[in-house]
């Protein structure tokens, strides 16, 4: 498998990650505890509205991940955006958490084969 399969494979990979917890978990309520986490965080007034918009905006991310445009800016969007959720529900929410704190090498995880595959493979693509 050469260099340009891998970053295909491990995009399509990323953006499958935010269209499920986008479409499925967070706008068709499929994993209820992603509402309890933002009613935890944010409040319960208003946390359907608030997981759904939330949802939608993953799907965007989706979307802008798989058309490959200013993909370093989108990769930098999806470290901050994992990286300060994990925080907050780290400190706020870890109860609601699938494994609890464990959650964070989870997400770390999720860091690195962004980081990996917008700024090593596809860097190393555009060199060759």
């Amino acid at each position: 498998m050469n260099l340009y399969q891998i970053h295909k494979i491990l995009k399509i990979a990323i953006a499958c990650v935010w269209l499920i917890n986008g479409f499925w978990c967070k706008i068709l309520n499929g994993v209820p505890r992603h509402e309890a986490i933002v009613s935890k965080i944010l409040g319960p007034e208003y946390a359907r509205e608030l997981t759904i918009f939330i949802g939608i905006s993953e799907v965007l991310l989706a979307i802008w991940v798989l058309t490959g445009i200013k993909s370093k800016w989108s990769s930098i969007l999806q470290i901050i955006i994992v990286a300060s959720m994990n925080i907050l529900e780290f400190f706020l929410a870890d109860e609601l958490l699938l494994w609890g704190k464990t959650n964070a090498l989870f997400a770390l995880f999720f860091i690195l084969v962004v980081l990996i595959n917008e700024f090593f493979i596809k860097a190393r693509m555009n060199q060759e």
